[in-house]
């Protein structure tokens, strides 16, 4: 092995270690809040079901991460993913949606979950229990489409 690849790994083996020592702040809390969607809006427990096993981990201030969230660059990549998820659509900020908006954000639920966008590939390869099925894709849609806010 010749000396530049050689400095070149050590320097991105320095880069990984250091790292480790920058870590975001985790998403989560200690008990659902008073804003959250299940605790303002009278939902059915199959859809609340759903939502919280398929939906709150990017779209809610409460994520259960994997074991392997602590590793950087993987703990950078999903604090940047799930602070995506959370500026489209969070559950825990219900109340701070507007009736319209409320009525919006339940419409891209409905899209999004029959065009088969969401929850994301990458995110149900790994979690394979958040993968959606056809009944609960069913589901999720009735609701949607009966919601009034």
């Amino acid at each position: 092995m010749n000396k530049i690849v050689k400095y070149i790994l050590i320097a991105l083996l320095v880069v990984l270690v250091v790292l480790q020592f920058f870590q975001p702040d985790l998403n989560q809390y200690d008990q659902i809040p008073s804003t959250d969607i299940t605790k303002v809006e009278t939902i059915p427990a199959d859809v609340s079901k759903i939502l919280t096993e398929s939906c709150y981990d990017c779209h809610s201030n409460n994520t259960n991460y994997p074991w392997y969230n602590r590793i950087s660059p993987v703990s950078l990549y999903l604090d940047s993913h799930v602070k995506d998820g959370k500026r489209h659509l969070n559950f825990s900020e219900w109340t701070s949606y507007s009736a319209d908006k409320k009525a919006h954000k339940v419409e891209e639920i409905a899209e999004t979950v029959a065009d088969g966008e969401m929850p994301l590939t990458s995110y149900t390869f790994i979690h394979s229990d958040a993968k959606l099925s056809e009944s609960e894709k069913e589901i999720l849609l009735n609701w949607a489409k009966n919601y009034q806010p």
